[in-house]
């Protein structure tokens, strides 16, 4: 325990400490307030000189007003050096003003050499002070420059202002001091001009002109007058002509002038001596010289990034367009820069959109950030880029191409044949010229090779290839821009692919075949070439109206772009020759392919084969493609246990339908059905208007009845769901067709039961309009894909009034037409907007060929988007999309409605199966047949098959694929009456006994199980008679 006087000697040390730190504490606080009011009265004491600095700064300038008399060039340099020393931007900025009006006042003034504010640069005493204060000012004009906005008028003047001083003070031309015997002091002036001129530069003087002529001129109108423009170009360009174009300012100028949006255009339009002064100095030519190197162009690539390169691309263009001579002589490292610039940008080109991608309006879904300030001059930018393939620099590049003549000795084109049934186009010459096909086909071109890859003249045309192929891979936005503008010389394709053919040893296509095998630069090169070319020949055959005489097939590995482009114009002229025939018959063909082999190598599952089926299918023969389907179908069939084998049955679904309610009660049991079971089997029972159950057994005939009555009502336009083109009237859902109650659901229905008769392989007669055809196998998702090319199949009247508007000679805007589509609905006038506010937006000589393909796209999609969305749903839930992808639209026509050719007699003949007595020696079969081949016309042949099958046309793979097989059945009785074959009734008809005379009974049909019945008529021109009458009235078997 502790004593009294240890606790008390503690307590003692502890007061004492705490007194300690409390003297310690006071005398901080005292230091601190001594401090703190030393700062107060310093801050004070700064602010009233500072105010009374300002308050002797504005006397000077009020009295300067005045106009009293002239201030010399010292008070003004006193003002200037007291206005700087406390400067500050926001408080003084009136003070500057001031200060630079009075010193371009001094500047004026006419023979006072006092009064000359550079004047003081010769005194011995001030020189350097002077240039210092100078120094500072202008820099201070530069940050000021910074910070105004030209589209403001009182900031325009103070812009004007500021470019004043910098243009008077970094050049000598103006300075009256030198007049006379002071122009021995001019080299010493302009040695101080540079010096000043430095200064800035290092300070960052190229940025601030950058600011300035952005914010002036990437506007849709430029808001820099003429002499501000001038001023700031001219003020720009001075250090880079004071450095003798040396590469340190030859930088910074590309950098942050020359990558002004549209810049050259601008001074070409407000101030074109400016450009006068650039080609006197052959700048264009500096600057090729400067970025040929590839160090450098992507140094100024990597610092502008993509949207300020593509400007910088721009005015380097629009620079060529101007000077021709320069291009033609530095065309090879204009070329190379052009090809580096494209190069940098499309490797932040995006295929599609994403966190990391922004929306450029010329390159697309860009992965770099996008500067949206320069979207107003985005026009202009894209204009500048179009001098890239326009008529002149395509001459200008393509100069040794064009120059050439097509040889004489090479295989002259045939003569065009009169159009006919089988050639209905007439072959444009030009386009005869152009195309060859591969070496084992008739040529056009012949290969005469012998020209080496790896001279000068063909490394010079692959690197122009290259640059037109890398420029159509970036910008993607523009890319129909590029290709139209390449195929506007009709000499330019047709002289290309001449110097193609001469290429190698050998020439033709050899010679590319090899270089997919090589992975080196001038492979790609030569690809490149070729690319273009088939780029350009596929454009040229989508925008052209006119027939196509061959085409060029080659290519291997699917993901090389040669493939894709050579695929691409391959499959445009296959779908053109699709929708109006110009190839002669089994042009497509490769009669060097098995189909047998085909389909054993598509059972192995081998790539080849695939890749065949997948990308070129036309090259096997029609017939073998449905073959290929139909065995699709089986195997799938089979797959899902839908095939009856001797171990098991399939499921069968039973509904039971009333006649009398026959699309209601189908719809109804139907549509609730599974994927599988509509797959499946499907038996029906039909139930008659008295409620009693219709004898008969349902062995897939009744179905097809039903199948057929189902299809037969959907698609009769009468009730709206569908309705039919104009002319030919073939079928495609109608736009009013919503008036229906779940008429989605009921296109899904329709869909469902025209794939369910495809898969059955049951040829319905529906005739599809063709555009409508080319969405149900998705052609529409195309890029190749034309609204304006398949709009000829829904209205040819509607077509030719709209694509008149493209060769109309007048102002379109004089016709009042608008971006929308007014359309009589019901008795109602609707309007349809083409795009958000259409009906505002009038349609101009500008956007005609827009409204052109905005229109067509709204009439065979946008109006029946949803009816066919919903029908192609249902049909793919049946029938899988990579199933029909190798046919075209009129094969798949075929597919469901049969052959279009005329009916094989002998062909069914081989396939009929006799019933009742009849037999193949029958007197009345021989009639039969005899009748068909020998009295009746093509017409009442189909009109015949319609009567027995429900269908005119004959089975895709011939009779011996019709389902039930056709067959003829001697009858006595009338239909009611009849109770099937009996003995008796067998014998008689086998023998030619009649029970008693049919002469007055018609031959009657059951289209469910395609059989004929027929009466044992006794004389061969009865049975004509009769057999006409019937079909001719098509009684079927209503009739007896």
């Amino acid at each position: 325990m502790f004593t009294v006087s240890q606790t008390s000697r503690a307590w003692f040390i502890d007061r004492a400490r705490q007194a300690r730190e409390e003297r310690l504490v006071q005398k901080e606080r005292e230091r601190a307030a001594l401090e703190i009011q030393a700062h107060v009265r310093s801050f004070l004491c700064r602010r009233r000189l500072q105010r009374d600095i300002r308050r002797e700064i504005d006397e000077f300038f009020k009295a300067d007003d005045s106009g009293s008399s002239k201030r010399s060039a010292l008070c003004i340099f006193k003002v200037a050096r007291k206005l700087l020393f406390l400067f500050k931007i926001k408080e003084d900025n009136e003070r500057l003003e001031k200060l630079c009006r009075s010193i371009l006042s001094s500047m004026d003034a006419e023979n006072e050499p006092k009064v000359w504010y550079v004047s003081l640069a010769l005194s011995k005493d001030l020189t350097f002070l002077w240039i210092k204060q100078i120094k500072a000012i202008l820099w201070y004009c530069c940050e000021f420059l910074e910070q105004l906005k030209p589209e403001i008028l009182q900031d325009s003047r103070l812009i004007t202002l500021c470019l004043t001083m910098l243009v008077t003070f970094t050049d000598t031309s103006t300075w009256k001091i030198l007049r006379g015997k002071g122009e021995s002091l001019r080299p010493a002036m302009n040695h101080i001009c540079a010096n000043i001129m430095g200064h800035l530069n290092q300070r960052g003087f190229y940025s601030v002109m950058q600011v300035l002529l952005t914010r002036g001129l990437a506007r849709p109108r430029p808001c820099l007058s003429k002499g501000t423009l001038t001023a700031a170009f001219s003020l720009a360009l001075r250090p880079v002509i004071a450095a003798q174009f040396s590469d340190n300012l030859l930088r910074p100028f590309l950098l942050h002038v020359m990558s002004v949006p549209a810049l050259v255009t601008h001074l070409s339009t407000v101030t074109p001596e400016r450009l006068t002064i650039l080609e006197s100095h052959d700048m264009l030519r500096k600057f090729i010289v400067f970025l040929r190197d590839q160090d450098r162009c992507r140094d100024i690539c990597e610092s502008l990034e993509g949207c300020h390169t593509l400007c910088l691309m721009g005015n380097l263009l629009h620079l060529g367009s101007l000077s021709p001579r320069v291009l033609e002589e530095e065309m090879d490292g204009f070329v190379s820069l052009l090809t580096q610039m494209l190069c940098y940008c499309q490797k932040y080109v995006s295929q599609k959109k994403s966190n990391l991608t922004h929306w450029h309006p010329v390159l697309g879904w860009f992965s770099q950030s996008v500067d949206y300030g320069l979207n107003e001059s985005m026009h202009l930018i894209t204009r500048q880029l179009q001098f890239l393939w326009g008529v002149p620099l395509i001459r200008i590049f393509f100069s040794d191409i064009l120059s050439k003549k097509l040889l004489e000795n090479q295989e002259p084109a045939a003569p065009v044949p009169p159009p006919s049934p089988q050639n209905v186009l007439p072959v444009k010459n030009l386009l005869k010229r152009a195309f060859q096909k591969s070496t084992s086909v008739r040529n056009i071109l012949r290969p005469v090779g012998g020209k080496r890859v790896d001279s000068a003249e063909v490394q010079k045309v692959c690197n122009i290839c290259v640059l037109y192929q890398t420029s159509l891979t970036t910008l993607t936005q523009i890319r129909l821009q590029i290709l139209t503008g390449l195929t506007y010389l009709d000499d330019l394709l047709p002289k290309l692919w001449a110097f193609i053919c001469e290429l190698g040893p050998h020439g033709g296509l050899r010679l590319f075949l090899e270089c997919l095998n090589n992975d080196t630069e001038e492979s790609k090169q030569l690809l490149a070439m070729l690319m273009l070319f088939c780029d350009c020949s596929r454009h040229l055959i989508t925008v052209r109206k006119e027939g196509i005489a061959d085409v060029i097939t080659t290519a291997k590995g699917e993901t090389l772009e040669l493939f894709q482009s050579v695929h691409g114009w391959l499959m445009v002229l296959y779908e053109r020759d699709c929708r109006r025939r110009f190839a002669p018959e089994d042009h497509w063909l490769r009669k060097d392919l098995k189909p047998s082999v085909l389909f054993q190598e598509l059972d192995k599952d081998r790539k080849r084969a695939q890749l065949i089926l997948q990308y070129i299918p036309h090259v096997i023969p029609h017939k073998n493609r449905v073959l290929l389907f139909r065995n699709m179908v089986t195997k799938e069939k089979e797959k899902l246990g839908l095939v009856e084998t001797s171990s098991a049955s399939p499921h069968v679904t039973h509904i039971t339908i009333r006649r009398s309610r026959m699309l209601e009660d189908g719809y109804e049991q139907l549509r609730q059905l599974s994927q599988h079971a509509m797959k499946g089997v499907i038996r029906v029972k039909f139930v008659n208007d008295l409620g009693v159950d219709e004898a008969g057994i349902d062995q897939d005939g009744v179905f097809k009845e039903f199948l057929e009555e189902i299809i037969k009502r959907v698609f009769d336009p009468a009730l709206n769901l569908f309705t039919t083109t104009s002319g030919d009237e073939r079928l495609y859902p109608s736009p009013t067709s919503y008036i229906h109650e779940n008429y989605l659901q009921l296109f899904e229905f329709v869909g469902k039961m025209l794939g369910k008769a495809v898969y059955e392989g049951i040829v319905v007669d529906v005739p599809f309009a063709s555009f409508f055809l080319s969405q149900l196998l998705g052609h529409h998702h195309s890029i190749f894909y034309s609204s304006v090319d398949e709009l000829p199949s829904l209205d040819s009247e509607f077509y030719k009034n709209l694509t008149s508007i493209k060769r109309y000679d007048g102002d379109i805007a004089d016709l009042g037409l608008t971006l929308s589509y007014d359309e009589d609905v019901m008795g109602q006038l609707v309007c349809h907007e083409l795009i958000p506010g259409g009906k505002t937006i009038p349609v101009t000589n500008e956007n005609k060929i827009s409204y052109i393909h905005l229109m067509a796209h709204f009439r065979m999609h946008t109006q029946i988007k949803n009816q066919t969305a919903a029908l192609i749903s249902g049909f793919r839930s049946i029938i899988k999309p990579e199933w029909i992808r190798m046919f075209s639209t009129p094969e798949l026509q075929r597919l469901i409605s049969g052959d279009n050719a005329e009916m094989d007699l002998e062909d069914l003949k081989r396939h009929t199966v006799y019933y009742g007595g009849f037999h193949g020696s029958h007197r009345v079969i021989i009639w039969l047949w005899d009748i068909l081949a020998s009295d009746f016309t093509p017409e009442e042949r189909a009109m015949f098959l319609k009567f027995v099958t429900s269908c005119s046309r004959p089975p895709l793979l011939g009779f011996a694929y019709l389902k039930p097989p056709f067959s003829i059945r001697c009858v006595e009785v009338s239909d009611d009456q009849d109770t099937g074959d009996t003995l008796g009734s067998v014998l008689r008809g086998f023998f030619t006994i009649r029970k008693r005379e049919p002469g007055g009974r018609l031959p009657t049909s059951s289209t469910c199980f395609n059989l004929l019945k027929l009466p044992n008529y006794s004389k061969k021109s009865v049975l004509r008679e009769k057999l006409r009458y019937a079909i001719s009235m098509n009684t079927g078997f209503e009739l007896s």
